[in-house]
């Protein structure tokens, strides 16, 4: 994993700072965890919030900058678009799912509309509140889970094998 993130182009660093930076607006702002004028929250913020912001904000930038093509591979005329696999739909959702799980971890949990409708303020204070800790740590293992695998194959690249005369075509991956 390592050795893909040292391979990272500036375009990809870049987009990696700009995710991160978003992630920690789009997770923090209307948490409050950010303070700002719009958003407010009656319950105080916790401690632990603001290292699962970080940790979240640097994962879903890495996260982020996966997807950015290189521009090496952006001149090869036998490049042909691809859709998403069923390994990248999965790492997009798992991905998805972890930055959903944080918003809900470091938010107030009276202010959480869902679970206001769910258990009342009450029940937001005495049951979802004690597990907002274990849905930060379960967001961030997500999100380290998705990284981890999209930088697994990061250097693995489609490679054509020459087709015989009673096989069709095929395709595998080299790294």
């Amino acid at each position: 994993m390592l050795a893909a993130l040292q391979q990272f182009s500036r375009r990809r660093w870049l987009m990696a700072v700009a995710g991160a930076i978003g992630t920690a607006l789009v997770v923090g702002l209307p948490t409050d965890v950010i303070p700002n004028p719009v958003f407010g929250r009656p319950v105080p913020v916790t401690w632990w919030s603001y290292p699962v912001l970080a940790i979240t904000a640097i994962l879903g930038g890495l996260l982020l900058a996966t997807y950015v093509r290189e521009p090496a591979d952006m001149g090869n005329p036998d490049d042909q678009p691809h859709s998403l696999d069923l390994a990248e739909q999965r790492d997009a959702r798992r991905g998805g799912a972890a930055g959903l799980l944080s918003f809900f971890a470091v938010g107030c949990p009276v202010c959480n509309k869902l679970v206001v409708i769910a258990l009342g303020t009450v029940g937001a204070r005495e049951w979802f509140e004690p597990i907002q800790p274990y849905l930060a740590a379960l967001s961030i293992v997500l999100m380290a889970w998705a990284l981890r695998s999209r930088l697994r194959y990061a250097n693995a690249c489609p490679v054509r094998l020459p087709a015989t005369a009673d096989a069709a075509p095929a395709t595998v991956s080299a790294s």
